[in-house]
Parts: structure tokens; C-alpha cells; sequence
């Protein structure tokens, strides 16, 4: 958590679920380095008042993404169902989320 600044999240800090939180700030998050089998859910909350969220994901993981936010969704990967699913709830204000895919 902090107030201002945003956060850099990799594969070796997250959990199942995991949560960020600042009054102003975004969120880094990069998941190419880990292997998420598939049938599991890894779950990432983002809370701020400015700030998005950036994801990078493998080519094979499906991104699920949940909350309320001004500001868009970018994502072209899959959404066929199976194999190994990020959920993003993004809340806040002003901050859109995107994917890439590596």
C-alpha cells in the first residue's frame, strides 16, 4: 500500500489472491516468468483513486477482468474457457486496464 506512487508486481511476489492499494499510482504486474496450471485462478484486486492496471501474460492465459473504473479495457488474447485464468478487479476512479501478451 502506498499514497502516492504505483506498484511493480512479478511473478515471485504474488499469491492466489493478491491486493494493491495507493490513492495515486498504478500497477506493473508481469506473469510471463511462472507457470499457472491450468484450471487455476490467480486473483489481483487494484484499488486506487488514479491508476490503471498493466498486465503482461503468456499467449495461453485467459484474462478475466471485474470492478469499476473510468477508462477502457485492451486486451486481445483468448477467451475460450480451460486453462489458466487471471482475474483483475480494478477499482477506482480514473485508469483503464491492458493486457499484453508475450
Amino acid at each position: 500500500m502506498s499514497l502516492i506512487g504505483g506498484h511493480r508486481l512479478a511473478g515471485a511476489t504474488l499469491h492466489e489472491k493478491t491486493v494493491t492499494a495507493s490513492l495515486i499510482g498504478g500497477a506493473n504486474v508481469d506473469l510471463t516468468d511462472i507457470d499457472i496450471p491450468d484450471g487455476t485462478e490467480l486473483r489481483i484486486t487494484k484499488l486506487s483513486l488514479i491508476g490503471g492496471v498493466s498486465l503482461k501474460v503468456r499467449h495461453d492465459v485467459r484474462v478475466e477482468i471485474h470492478g469499476l473504473r473510468l477508462g477502457g479495457v485492451k486486451d486481445d488474447g483468448p477467451s475460450k474457457p480451460g486453462g489458466p485464468t487471471v482475474r483483475i478487479d480494478a477499482w477506482g476512479l480514473v485508469g483503464g486496464v491492458s493486457v499484453s501478451r508475450a
